[in-house]
């Protein structure tokens, strides 16, 4: 890949741009689960397809480059590759996670690494001195999400980044709200970045995947190793789909970046809104952070409206949107965080967070901005109509 290429061109112009022994501008997709070894003790590249597949392998070179790493990895799931990372833990470490955490990675830290002796303390880590004093001797690994899921947090990679080396730790970033075209964390310091590529990724809803890539050889080596022995890895056909939606990842980006800025603009004008938790108002606490790590705010945002029933009343009257869990597709998804992302996370602790009943999460994707604001000026005048009926009636 030649390095004079902006971002959106390397999404074409890239190792895999085609198939150099047929010449196909698309990656082949190899279903062979084994390969014929012409010699009895030296095998070649390809034996086993749990330990590497070429159709695989190409989705790993292609992420590598786009997040200016060295090594990439293709899982299952985005859970699978967040647990592979985490696997690289033992009984006694300690992991400082972000607070409002993605559902999926808070289940996974409290149910599942607690049970094997891994212990960890949830911070809001756009405070650092909240992170600081989380810090133990045993802490190894500093887990950052920003833009947060679902109250779009910043947490300072660099900052984050930094203290992690100072005590000897590890950072992983989930970069999946704003993937590599908006935020790189590897070049701002982290070690490993994530992915649910069912997300921006891949993009259309048809694919379920998760992503990692590291910077360091020896780090790579390591999860490598853990990628083999655990065994969540892509199947080949969900590769190539993946790879067919990173092409298009940079104009569904900007169509999507554009139509969320101005809906989070009309929501935070809107009088039956309780509050829009987005990184792109100046406002914003962590506005100064995300303009100096990242291109943009991204396409996702929040919204609260005044109680549940409003939330109840604007869900079922909103017609654009699908009402559904995930994000980062062609069409917007209106998700509900305490029921659907978070539904794995106590009610006690979500509303400690500020995860409301009354939250609700959009994906913008590529329709009309002017026609969702529309829809939402329809929907959220019929939520006040219903409140105010109730009152009329109490």
């Amino acid at each position: 890949m030649s390095s004079n290429y902006t971002f959106q061109t390397k999404l074409l112009h890239n190792n895999q741009k085609f198939d150099p022994e047929t010449g196909a501008v698309s990656v082949p997709i190899q279903h062979a689960s084994t390969f014929h070894q012409k010699d009895i003790d030296v095998f070649g590249k390809y034996d086993y397809s749990r330990s590497l597949n070429p159709t695989r392998e190409a989705l790993e070179e292609v992420i590598a480059e786009l997040e200016e790493g060295i090594r990439g990895f293709a899982f299952s799931s985005g859970m699978a590759a967040i647990s592979t990372a985490f696997l690289l833990l033992s009984q006694g470490d300690h992991v400082v996670i972000t607070e409002d955490v993605y559902g999926g990675t808070y289940r996974m830290t409290t149910e599942v690494l607690s049970r094997f002796g891994i212990e960890h303390t949830f911070v809001d880590m756009t405070n650092l001195e909240e992170v600081k004093e989380a810090i133990r001797p045993n802490t190894k690994v500093f887990y950052v999400e920003t833009p947060s899921n679902p109250l779009l947090k910043v947490t300072d990679i660099q900052a984050i980044s930094s203290l992690a080396r100072q005590h000897g730790a590890l950072t992983f970033v989930d970069n999946t709200f704003l993937t590599p075209a908006l935020q790189k964390p590897l070049s701002l310091g982290a070690d490993i970045v994530l992915h649910s590529a069912t997300k921006f990724l891949s993009g259309h809803s048809d694919v379920v995947a998760g992503l990692a890539v590291v910077k360091d050889p020896d780090l790579g080596a390591r999860l490598a190793f853990l990628q083999n022995s655990f065994g969540a890895v892509l199947g080949v056909q969900d590769a190539w789909l993946v790879l067919r939606g990173i092409k298009t990842l940079q104009v569904r980006l900007d169509q999507s970046v554009k139509s969320a800025k101005k809906i989070a603009g009309f929501l935070n004008d809107h009088p039956s809104v309780k509050k829009v938790h987005y990184p792109g108002f100046a406002d914003h606490p962590g506005y100064k952070i995300q303009k100096m790590q990242a291109v943009n705010a991204g396409a996702v945002l929040s919204f609260e409206l005044e109680d549940e029933l409003s939330m109840r009343t604007f869900v079922e009257n909103a017609k654009i949107p699908v009402f559904a869990v995930s994000l980062g597709a062609v069409e917007s998804i209106l998700s509900y965080p305490a029921k659907m992302s978070h539904a794995a996370m106590p009610a006690s602790e979500r509303e400690q967070r500020g995860i409301t009943d009354s939250l609700l999460r959009l994906s913008v994707g590529l329709e009309s901005a002017d026609d969702i604001i529309e829809d939402f000026k329809a929907a959220l005048s019929a939520a006040g109509k219903t409140k105010h009926s109730i009152l009329q009636r109490g």
